[in-house]
């Protein structure tokens, strides 16, 4: 038997499932940190809240810079374990969140204030335009 060649000194390919390296860690952070950003520019759209839109476009850019760093560092391919993967999911979703917290921080200011309805609702007291009392609508 050649001693070369022996089984215990044989690396495995892939890191193990449930070891957590700096490359995995990197990358889930600026993934979730990305969908943070989502969450908060999507609430500032729906809400008209500007602060929130500064911290998604805040959030989505530095899960867009984590995301790079550690994609361009990454050793090996996809699932070898160093967080490609997560690195890619960072880039994208911090992109999202980039574009969707910019879009809220530039919508027109007519469209983050509703007008009040020009019709009262039912059950209301008007005053009346040709009878001197108040009429309900």
């Amino acid at each position: 038997m050649n001693d070369r060649y022996s089984l215990a000194e044989a690396q495995p390919l892939a890191a193990d499932v449930l070891h957590v390296s700096a490359g995995r860690l990197g990358a889930s952070t600026a993934a979730v940190l990305g969908l943070i950003g989502v969450g908060l520019a999507w609430r500032a759209l729906r809400r008209s809240w500007r602060t929130g839109a500064v911290a998604a476009l805040a959030a989505g850019l530095l899960a867009v810079a984590l995301g790079g760093l550690f994609a361009a560092t990454a050793s090996g391919g996809l699932g070898t374990g160093n967080g490609l993967g997560g690195a890619y999911v960072g880039l994208l979703v911090g992109l999202l969140a980039t574009a969707l917290g910019a879009r809220a921080l530039t919508r027109p200011t007519a469209a983050r204030r509703p007008r009040p309805r020009d019709r009262p609702r039912p059950g209301r007291l008007i005053p009346s335009r040709h009878a001197p009392k108040w009429v309900r609508c």
